[in-house]
């Protein structure tokens, strides 16, 4: 499901199955160490994902360690993303040299809990929410914007270690190609964004789930540089995958 809202430079697995707890390497057994079950559960099964994705893309296993906002740490030369909700786990991974950025996130196909939306959103995407629902009731359009700035914030924040809040993204979609565009709202102080906001996500619904997804091209516009890692998190820190798309051995 998530390679179907992904380019093919870009190397997706999702499965609906938990991964065995053997799946882990010894350096995230201990991030882990003292969460609960559901969270050893969610934490296993996408690195087993994305080390099936590393696999393919010509790259030996490596640890993915969070840092301290729990973004993922990749090896050098592959950019990427992970996400879990309930009942499904996805990957994806592309070579640094194809790829800039790239951004995923599953949600399920249910309203935001009461006094979130308001949380999350501007006003203009609290109207757009208001109006698709009415013809497209089928749809959880505020949940889907939660899971747009969710996909936005994993594709900007490793890129940048600048921290988004959610009224600096305004978003937009369409319901027809199942699109989206992202106009992010920063002083002048943050990293240039136009590498980003001019780029269009994709989305899905499916098996009652909502799917985003952002991947940016390396080479079509200046970004900025890296930013510094941040420190990592602390180790208490809080069905088959589907054959891989693109070209492999990019190191």
């Amino acid at each position: 499901m998530i390679a179907d809202v992904l380019p093919a430079p870009v190397i997706a697995y999702d499965t609906f199955t938990d991964a065995p707890r053997d799946a882990l390497l010894p350096e995230e057994h201990a991030v882990v160490a003292t969460a609960v079950e559901k969270r050893r559960r969610e934490f296993t099964t996408v690195r087993a994902l994305a080390r099936t994705a590393m696999h393919a893309l010509g790259y030996p296993p490596a640890p993915v360690l969070p840092n301290r906002r729990g973004a993922p740490g990749w090896p050098e030369g592959l950019v990427g993303s992970m996400t879990h909700c309930e009942g499904y786990r996805a990957a994806a991974l592309a070579c640094a040299v194809d790829m800039i950025a790239v951004g995923i996130d599953a949600e399920p196909n249910a309203p935001l809990p009461d006094g979130v939306l308001e949380a999350v959103s501007l006003p203009a995407e609290r109207a757009w929410i208001s109006d698709l629902t009415a013809v497209r009731g089928e749809v959880s359009w505020d949940r889907l914007l939660f899971s747009i700035k969710e996909t936005v914030f994993k594709a900007w924040y490793p890129r940048t270690r600048y921290e988004l809040d959610f009224e600096q993204a305004e978003v937009t979609v369409s319901p027809q190609s199942h699109t989206f565009t992202c106009r992010l709202i920063l002083p002048e102080q943050a990293p240039p964004s136009s590498w980003l906001t001019d780029t269009q996500g994709r989305w899905l619904v499916r098996d009652g789930l909502l799917v985003t997804s952002l991947a940016v091209a390396a080479g079509w516009a200046p970004v900025p540089a890296l930013g510094a890692e941040p420190p990592a998190a602390a180790p208490s820190a809080p069905s088959g995958p589907r054959p891989p798309r693109g070209r492999t051995g990019c190191r």
